[in-house]
């Protein structure tokens, strides 16, 4: 038979209140350094932020000053990545702890105000089964006086589906000659990846920079089996498809009196290791000045920074260059090098670049 505290001897009852004391005391204490840590990893992730702000500030401030602070940016970015996380984390601890506790007030971290949803996005309406009697008296005479809405961002997997066309043959009685349908469309000759999985597969390589080694592993995660070949095939018919396209953009940026042209390092995946290849990209925009051509900018990949691949690039263009002072532009300006080199590029009007100008002094 269990004793109640107040049948205990008095020795006894005063040690069971000292444990219970003491026992709230250190629960009061892990929940204040729980606390504690909580708001000593929010405040990192806000150093953090502010960090990762001034240094995309003064990019964009100054340029592209060296490899060095890309590099520095996505180090932060990284860095950002991981405080945020153990921010959640130690959020989590702090409230579980304060939960034990009767007058510990647990952290809460501040949250940026959520942006609307789009328009477009697909809605689900579930309305959870309503109370048939009251909850207070048990009355059956309940009136609906408003609702509160709890909205919840879910994915829907992507499905496949394989569509198979039948084209039906037929026979003329009359002269025994067969007809039948064409074949349907297909964006590659001969190919058996419909417009819209093309088109995924292009965007995830050329706009989210996923390498088609990687889709393959994701598709055969997902139970379809494309080869890297297989999709290297593909986007190389889906790139020859939409190149009409770019010829259409490349004349219409190289026809203004006046062009921004930059290059910048991209990562190119080989065997065993990545290598630095390079993005030319060349800007039309005269809106500044009145123009009524619509910006355009066209973009160049190499594997290397040689100075031919500009001289290539603007073989076709007369006009003002604005540009940094990297050397491959010259023979487009001086005539002496143009003459030994670049006999076939136009009469170009070099305009420095006012962020290299600031950088070099």
């Amino acid at each position: 038979m269990t004793s109640k505290p107040d049948d205990l001897p008095s020795d006894l009852v005063s040690a069971l209140a000292a444990l219970q004391a003491e026992r709230e005391a250190r629960l009061r204490a892990e929940a204040v350094a729980a606390s504690a840590r909580a708001e000593l990893s929010d405040n990192e992730v806000l150093i953090a932020h502010l960090e990762l702000r001034i240094e995309k500030l003064k990019r964009e401030l100054h340029g592209q000053r060296s490899e060095r602070t890309a590099r520095l940016i996505e180090q932060l970015e990284l860095e950002l990545e991981e405080l945020a996380t153990t921010a959640s984390e130690d959020e989590l601890a702090a409230q579980v702890a304060a939960a034990k506790t009767q007058n510990v007030r647990p952290f809460m971290r501040k949250r940026p105000v959520r942006k609307p949803w789009p328009d477009d996005i697909e809605r689900e309406r579930v309305v959870v089964e309503a109370p048939t009697t009251c909850t207070c008296c048990g009355g059956a005479r309940l009136a609906k006086i408003g609702e509160d809405v709890t909205r919840t961002l879910e994915e829907i997997p992507r499905r496949f589906k394989l569509i198979e066309t039948v084209r039906e043959k037929f026979t003329c009685r009359d002269c025994e000659k067969i007809s039948q349908p064409p074949a349907p469309f297909h964006a590659t000759p001969r190919g058996f990846i419909g417009p819209r999985l093309l088109a995924t597969i292009l965007f995830d390589k050329f706009g989210m920079h996923i390498p088609l080694n990687r889709q393959s592993e994701r598709f055969k995660s997902e139970g379809i089996d494309l080869p890297l070949s297989t999709l290297a095939d593909q986007v190389g018919h889906g790139t020859f498809a939409v190149m009409p396209l770019f010829h259409l953009i490349e004349r219409h940026v190289l026809a203004a009196e006046r062009l921004h042209g930059d290059d910048t390092t991209i990562r190119i995946l080989a065997k065993g290791k990545c290598r630095t290849g390079r993005i030319w990209t060349y800007v039309r925009d005269d809106q500044p000045f009145g123009g009524p051509a619509p910006p355009a900018a066209v973009y160049y990949a190499s594997s290397d920074r040689r100075g031919e691949h500009p001289q290539r690039h603007l073989a076709a263009f007369a006009g003002i260059l604005q540009a940094d002072c990297y050397s491959g532009f010259e023979p487009l300006f001086d005539p002496q090098k143009k003459a030994q080199g670049a006999a076939d590029c136009a009469g170009i009007l070099l305009c420095p670049c006012a962020a290299g100008l600031l950088r070099t002094g």
